[in-house]
């Protein structure tokens, strides 16, 4: 079976000990790291919008950094990724902002896309926002549109970083479930990969895996 996303031999920024790291289906797994401690790379490596000095990062099987241009845009739209603070466009409203994946990455109708961004503005509970602009919404309601817009596509994995900075704690929780996207037999429907430098308490029996960075190498805590 092939993982969603496997790390192999990838060394972080500001050290030397490279580290594998096998994130499995259906489970939500965390990797804690403080400021600087290069835990922040490691979503850009998998989606293969940095390189690391070693190593690579399969998602799927695939390594995208090998793919052609166009191919690896495709790939990556297999993957939710609500990169660290929002990563919206400013000059877009929250709605548009959430439409824009929808507007270039399918064939979808005009009319399809805007009753999918209604279903996911709901989801989220900003439908009443949904014509502000970044600078006028709230952390949390800037947060929760990038997270719509992550989970357009209702991909398979959910790749998130710091996805809890500043938000309560009941507004974490809310947002890890509609990441985890219910449940299966197996575990959470979506597989989810967040790092991050600290998670409330209240979530951690809902994280199944979570490793600690320590002295350049991966812990896993109980």
């Amino acid at each position: 079976m092939t993982e969603p996303l496997r790390f192999e031999g990838i060394t972080l920024p500001g050290h030397q000990s490279p580290m594998n790291l096998v994130v499995p289906e259906h489970r939500a797994v965390l990797v804690l790291g403080p400021e600087a401690s290069g835990v922040d790379a490691l979503p850009g490596y998998a989606l293969a919008l940095d390189r690391p000095a070693t190593g690579r990062a399969l998602v799927f099987g695939e390594d995208i950094a090998r793919l052609p241009r166009r191919s690896a845009l495709a790939f990556r739209r297999r993957v939710g990724y609500l990169p660290a603070g929002d990563g919206l466009l400013h000059n877009l409203s929250l709605q548009d902002n959430v439409a824009l994946p929808l507007r270039y990455g399918s064939d979808l109708s005009e009319r399809e896309i805007t009753g999918r961004v209604r279903i996911m503005l709901t989801l989220l509970r900003i439908a009443d926002v949904a014509e502000r602009r970044p600078a006028d919404a709230t952390e949390e309601q800037r947060r929760r549109a990038a997270l719509a817009r992550a989970l357009a596509f209702d991909p398979a994995l959910v790749i998130l970083a710091d996805p809890f900075d500043g938000l309560t704690h009941r507004a974490a929780a809310e947002l890890l479930e509609l990441a985890r996207g219910g449940e299966t037999g197996a575990g959470s429907r979506r597989t989810v990969f967040m790092t991050g430098q600290s998670v409330p308490q209240l979530l951690e029996p809902r994280i199944e895996v979570r490793y600690r960075l320590a002295k350049g190498e991966l812990q896993r805590m109980s």
